[in-house]
C-alpha cells in the first residue's frame, strides 16, 4: 500500500477519535496522530511537533502539558552561561540554564515555529525551530528534527539538532535532555534498575529522592531504562539504548492521571555533549506506556551484548574534555585535541562493563607532544569518581605517528568488578603546539 493510500484509509479513523482526545491535550492544540490499534500516539502542530498526547488504546493520555517545558520534547544546552541577546538578558532565576532552545516554546508562551510535517500512517516527521526557553520570543539559532513510529506498544523516536549558531565558540560539554519526558501526577514513582548485575533478573527499585528542596536525581540505569509508575507498576518508560545515565524525579502531590495538573514526574536520558555551532548532533530513544514488566522486557530485547567500544570516524561517540578543546565540527576520521592546557583529560560517556570481561583496552592514537607516558582512569559502579588507585600509566611515542597501544588493565589489582566510565589523560601537563589525534577506544579480551 503506498503512503498516499494509507494516509487517505486512515483519515476517517483519525477524525473520528480527535473529538474525545481534545479534553486531552493543549487547547488550540493541531493534531497529528499515529494509532496502531495498540498506542495512540499524538503530536501537537503548534507547539513545535512535541508529543502531547500517549495512551494505551481507549486509555487517557499519560503526558503532562501544564505548561510549555512539559510534554516529550528535545531540550538541548550550551554555553555561554547566561546566554543573552541584545535588550534582553534571562530573569535571574533562569541564568543558570544558558543557552537552551526547547521544542514547544518559551517561559513566555510564545511558540516554536513548525517548517515541516509528514505523516504516512506509519511514520511521523516534525522539524521546527524552537525557542530559547528562558528569553522572551527568541527564536533558537538551530532548528529540531523528530521522526517517530510504532511498533507494537512502543514509541520509536530519532532526533537531531541541527544548529547554526554565529556563535563560534566551542563552549564546554553540557548535560542534554535526550529527551525531556514529563509524565502526570498518577505515576509518581521512579523507578530503574541501577545494580551491577544488568539483565540477570535482579531486583529493581525506587530512586531516592535528593536531599535538597531540589526535586531531581540523577542515577546510572544500568539496564538503558528508567519509568515513572503508578503504584500497580503501570506508567510510561524511557529507554535509551546506549545510555545509563538518568536524572529525573516527581514533583508536586501525588494525584490523578490529568494532563493540565501541575504535580508531574519527569525523566531524561543524559548525555554530556559538546554542541559545536553548527554540529549536527542525533540520538534515538523509545518511550513505552505500559506495565513494568513489559518496560524492561523492550530494553533487555535492545541490549547490546559488546563490550564498549568507541570509533571517533565521524563524532565524538559521547566523549567531552577537561581542560581541552578539538578542531571542531565536522569530526573526519579522528578526534583531533589540542593539549595547551594544564592537565587536559577526555571523559568517556557514562557506560557499564565488568572487568573481568573487559581486561585489554585498546587506544589507536597518536600523540605530538614531549611527554613519554598517558595515563588511563577508571570509576567504579556506585562512585562519582575515579579512586586513586583506578589507574595505569602506559607509554607513548611523540612522533605524530599513530600506534596501537593494547594496554592490560587486569594488571592492576583495582581494576576489579563493575565499572561505568574511563578518563583518558594523554599527558600529564599541557604544553604549547602539542596534540593527540584518536581513532579509537575499545575494551577487548585479548591484546
Amino acid at each position: 500500500m503506498n503512503s498516499r493510500l494509507a494516509a487517505l484509509l486512515l483519515a476517517p479513523f483519525l477524525a473520528l477519535h480527535a473529538a474525545e482526545d481534545l479534553a486531552q491535550v493543549p487547547a488550540g492544540a493541531r493534531m497529528s496522530y499515529l494509532d496502531n490499534g495498540v498506542v495512540r500516539l499524538g503530536v501537537d502542530l503548534n507547539h513545535g511537533g512535541a508529543i502531547v498526547f500517549l495512551a494505551r488504546a481507549g486509555g487517557r493520555n499519560v503526558i503532562n502539558n501544564f505548561d510549555l517545558g512539559r510534554q516529550v520534547q528535545l531540550s538541548f544546552f550550551s554555553g555561554p552561561v547566561p546566554f543573552t541577546v541584545p535588550g534582553q538578558q534571562p530573569t535571574k532565576h533562569w541564568e543558570h540554564i544558558g543557552w537552551n532552545p526547547i521544542q514547544t516554546g518559551d517561559d513566555f508562551k510564545n511558540a516554536s515555529l513548525l517548517l515541516a510535517h509528514e505523516n504516512d500512517g506509519r511514520t511521523l516527521h516534525v522539524k521546527c525551530q524552537p525557542m530559547q526557553w528562558a528569553l522572551n520570543n527568541v527564536p533558537g539559532d538551530c532548528t529540531f528534527d523528530v521522526w517517530l513510529e510504532l511498533d507494537g506498544p512502543v514509541v520509536k523516536a530519532r532526533a537531531r539538532l541541527n544548529n547554526a549558531r554565529s556563535d563560534r565558540t566551542q563552549h564546554p560539554a553540557r548535560l542534554q535532555e535526550l529527551p525531556a519526558v514529563y509524565a502526570n501526577a498518577a505515576f509518581h514513582r521512579v523507578v530503574s534498575y541501577t545494580g551491577s548485575r544488568p539483565f540477570t533478573g535482579d531486583a529493581v527499585g525506587e530512586v531516592p529522592k535528593p536531599t535538597g528542596q531540589h526535586p531531581w536525581s540523577f542515577w546510572l540505569g544500568t539496564e538503558s531504562w528508567s519509568a515513572l509508575l503508578d503504584s500497580q507498576d503501570r506508567g510510561l518508560g524511557l529507554i535509551t539504548p546506549g545510555r545509563v545515565h538518568f536524572t529525573g524525579g516527581f514533583a508536586g502531590q501525588v494525584g490523578p492521571n490529568d494532563t493540565f495538573a501541575n504535580s508531574t514526574g519527569y525523566l531524561a536520558g543524559q548525555g554530556q555533549e559538546i554542541l559545536d555551532h553548527d554540529i549536527t548532533f542525533e540520538f534515538r530513544y523509545e518511550i513505552l506506556p505500559g506495565s513494568l514488566g513489559e518496560i524492561r522486557a523492550r530494553a533487555g530485547a535492545l541490549r547490546s551484548k559488546n563490550l564498549p567500544a568507541w570509533t571517533f570516524a565521524a563524532d565524538r561517540q559521547g566523549w567531552h574534555y577537561q581542560n581541552a578543546t578539538d578542531h571542531g565540527w565536522p569530526v573526519a576520521g579522528h578526534l583531533a585535541v589540542r593539549l595547551d592546557q594544564n592537565d587536559p583529560q577526555l571523559i568517556s560517556p557514562h557506560t557499564f562493563w565488568l572487568a573481568e570481561d573487559a581486561p585489554f583496552l585498546i587506544i589507536e592514537a597518536a600523540f605530538h607532544t614531549q611527554h613519554r607516558h598517558a595515563t588511563i582512569y577508571w570509576q567504579e559502579h556506585d562512585q562519582s569518581a575515579p579512586g586513586k588507585e583506578d589507574m595505569l600509566t602506559f607509554p607513548i611515542e611523540g612522533d605524530g605517528s599513530f600506534q596501537r597501544h593494547s594496554i592490560r588493565l587486569a594488571d592492576s589489582p583495582a581494576y576489579r568488578d563493575a565499572l561505568t566510565r574511563l578518563r583518558f589523560d594523554p599527558v600529564p601537563n599541557g604544553e604549547t603546539g602539542s596534540w593527540m589525534k584518536v581513532k579509537s577506544i575499545r575494551f577487548g579480551s585479548e591484546p
